[in-house]
């Protein structure tokens, strides 16, 4: 399960953020991770809950948006979303093909509660 790893390195850059902008708790975090990217949206969530126990993400929220597989045809220059695997352009069934989106796997948007400064 890879996806423990992925959220382990996450989580670094998480409280890298976190601490940058004095933030006492992390509320959410918001992934893009493309169908082709090799990673299982359930697993990575399921390692998000076992990670952020007992740290400043403990009751953040994870959003998880998937980004679809889409290539062009290098023959005819059709642009087509993938729905299932078949990798040949609908339109000429031509299997040169171009992907243009979906092996993405990244960070989009952290919410942070900043702690305030006291006063004296």
């Amino acid at each position: 399960m890879h996806e423990l790893s992925i959220v382990s390195s996450l989580f670094g850059t998480l409280l890298e953020k976190a601490r940058e902008h004095n933030a006492g708790k992390i509320t959410l975090v918001k992934l893009k991770v493309g169908k082709l990217s090799g990673v299982v949206p359930e697993l990575l969530e399921s390692a998000f809950d076992m990670y952020k126990k007992e740290t400043i993400a403990e009751n953040a929220r994870l959003e998880i948006e998937e980004i679809p597989l889409k290539i062009r045809c290098r023959a005819c220059g059709t642009e087509t979303e993938i729905t299932t695997y078949t990798f040949f352009c609908g339109s000429c069934k031509s299997p040169d093909l171009e992907i243009l989106q979906g092996t993405e796997l990244f960070l989009e948007k952290i919410e942070l509660e900043i702690d305030e400064p006291s006063s004296p």
